[in-house]
């Protein structure tokens, strides 16, 4: 083989190596931050998965606030409060400053991991309006409504509207 055909073809087999190493790279980067979305219900029945319950994976939980249940820890910032379904309720902490949104009865997502049997929110998100709900939690909160038969609040007709 000629020096220069060598050359070239050693250069394009490098570069080809160099791609698949970054490729690989980049997706095991995506892998360990993806953060799936479960609710209540899916953690606690064991269907989210064995890393989920055991608190090896980091996840995502979706639901609302139940009603009653925010408490602060006096001279803490450490809040605990339940997640509702409307299947299962799951108990969760979360040290820091919650957002301006966030009440009972309104929609949250927060990351963590479970502890036991608590899920430990790094991060808690509220919905910023009136008719915002991730689609994702939206989804499965229409299924729970549906298997208890209860009115689902976005196909209930608006109140007042003419």
């Amino acid at each position: 083989m000629h020096p220069t055909r060598k050359r070239r073809l050693i250069f394009v087999i490098a570069l080809l190596a160099a791609g698949g190493i970054a490729t690989a790279l980049a997706a095991l980067a995506l892998q360990r931050n993806a953060a799936y979305l479960y609710t209540p219900h899916e953690v606690l029945d064991g269907s989210a998965g064995s890393g989920v319950t055991s608190g090896q994976s980091r996840f995502r939980l979706g639901g609302m606030v139940a009603d009653g249940s925010f408490r602060r820890e006096p001279g803490s910032m450490e809040a605990h409060f339940l997640v509702d379904d409307g299947d299962a309720k799951l108990p969760v902490v979360y040290t820091g400053i919650l957002p301006d949104l966030f009440r009972e009865n309104q929609s949250v997502v927060a990351t963590g991991r479970m502890r036991g049997n608590v899920f430990v929110a790094e991060e808690v998100l509220a919905k910023h309006d009136e008719t915002y709900m991730p689609k994702e939690v939206a989804d499965k909160m229409a299924d729970a409504h549906r298997r208890h038969n209860v009115a689902d609040p976005v196909d209930a007709p608006a109140q007042g509207a003419q």
